[in-house]
């Protein structure tokens, strides 16, 4: 197989995903029986001292086979992810303007308690 045929091969039908300094890459291959499958790449850049910078790259292979337990299971935690905490980013690395909350003030009194019901649920994020 040449280099030509390789190539076109290779560019099946792709698709790109620019969120910042990550760019996610879908892209279709073919197996060498000529059936399909997707690659997912996640390529994030890093700049160094210097001023020059470089690319990290991750890559994830998905067959035919796994489409639909794939696709129900991102659907499922996506959802879970937007029901538990909505849509809107709150990170600090996406939000230049982002602000923490300041934390309730701490109660000094002393209190006898014998239910669940005043256990605070911890954040790991405060830690």
């Amino acid at each position: 197989m040449s280099d030509r045929d390789y190539q076109e091969q290779e560019e099946i039908f792709s698709k790109v995903v620019r969120a910042g300094r990550r760019t996610y890459f879908f892209d279709v291959r073919a197996t060498k029986a000529d059936d399909y499958y997707l690659t997912i790449t996640e390529s994030k850049k890093f700049t160094n001292d210097d001023g020059s910078f470089h690319f990290k790259k991750h890559k994830i292979y998905l067959y035919k086979e796994d489409f639909q337990e794939f696709g129900d299971t991102l659907k499922e935690i996506t959802d879970f992810i937007i029901d538990k905490k909505g849509g809107e980013v709150i990170s600090d690395r996406h939000q230049s303007d982002y602000k923490r909350e300041e934390a309730a003030p701490i109660a000094t009194e002393t209190a006898t308690v014998n239910s669940t019901e005043s256990f605070t649920d911890i954040s790991f994020d405060d830690i």
